[in-house]
């Protein structure tokens, strides 16, 4: 990432999803530390405004479990913020036991696709209107867990495969992550609007704590499997940061590394224009 730091005059806006703890805290906190105008996105309440108020930031609340908290808070923050200079989407889950939402979707790709989808897209007017002044950027949360995902467009709510403890459920919506990443920045050249994807190397965190498989590491490494949370968020930073990426817009992120290794699947531009309408018209959105 290029070590250019573009002159600014005001405090850059941004919204980060699933920041009331793990990475999106502590990005939260650096950002806010840098000068930025944080929207600290959280599903617990108290945890989420706890964070806000410690960081000086704002605080919104929503579960994406459900899409019409998405809704309303994407209406509160069209209402709240003037402008977006990074929408992070950096909310996601893994869950041990397969379930269905209120929506009527398995919830791990609810979570981590569906739900950042609708949300980008219901922001999509105020993003192309602050690039107007401002670069801005969408960021992705990924994971190296896209190179075991397998995307089958008939089967995204996964009814139709064994769920063998949401591993490759998991790394199907992180498959999926990145090839929205890199179809919306297709979608939005030339609007100053550009999209990456990362991964953010194996956290410690509260995450994916359902699954027996991080419950036993953390056992056996008393905690000590993987890096730290602020480490985690260093990408997170970068990229939602005021220097400029210097990477293509789609790039896909190991760590700090442009293109980092993917499920070929992630490669197929092809495919990535078909998740995208078969998202669309399973949200029922028409642009």
């Amino acid at each position: 990432m290029s070590d250019h730091e573009p002159a600014e005059g005001r405090a850059r806006t941004i919204v980060i999803t699933g920041a009331s703890s793990g990475i999106g805290e502590s990005a939260a906190a650096t950002l806010a530390q840098q000068g930025a105008h944080v929207a600290v996105v959280g599903r617990n309440a108290e945890r989420t405004r706890a964070v806000a108020d410690r960081i000086g930031a704002d605080a919104f609340i929503a579960d994406f479990e459900r899409l019409d908290d998405v809704r309303r808070l994407a209406s509160e923050l069209l209402d709240r913020l003037e402008r977006i200079d990074v929408l992070a989407n950096n909310a996601g889950g893994l869950y041990h036991e397969r379930a269905i939402t209120v929506d009527g979707h398995e919830r791990t790709i609810q979570t981590n696709h569906f739900a950042p989808f609708l949300l980008t897209h219901l922001l999509h007017d105020r993003l192309v209107e602050s690039a107007k002044d401002a670069p801005v950027r969408v960021v992705s949360t990924a994971s190296m867990a896209n190179t075991f995902g397998s995307l089958d467009l008939d089967d995204l709510d996964w009814e139709k495969r064994p769920w063998r403890g949401g591993w490759q459920a998991y790394g199907t919506s992180k498959l999926a992550d990145i090839l929205f990443a890199r179809e919306l920045g297709e979608r939005l050249t030339g609007t100053g609007v550009t999209a990456y994807s990362f991964h953010p190397g194996t956290i410690v965190t509260r995450f994916g704590g359902q699954s027996p498989l991080i419950r036993f590491g953390n056992l056996v490494t008393g905690g000590r499997y993987g890096r730290t949370a602020d480490s985690g968020a260093g990408p997170l930073v970068a990229l939602a940061g005021a220097r400029t990426v210097g990477e293509p817009t789609g790039t896909y992120f190991d760590r700090f590394t442009a293109n980092g290794r993917v499920n070929k699947q992630a490669r197929n531009p092809q495919l990535a224009r078909d998740l995208w309408t078969t998202t669309e018209r399973i949200l029922g959105l028409q642009r």
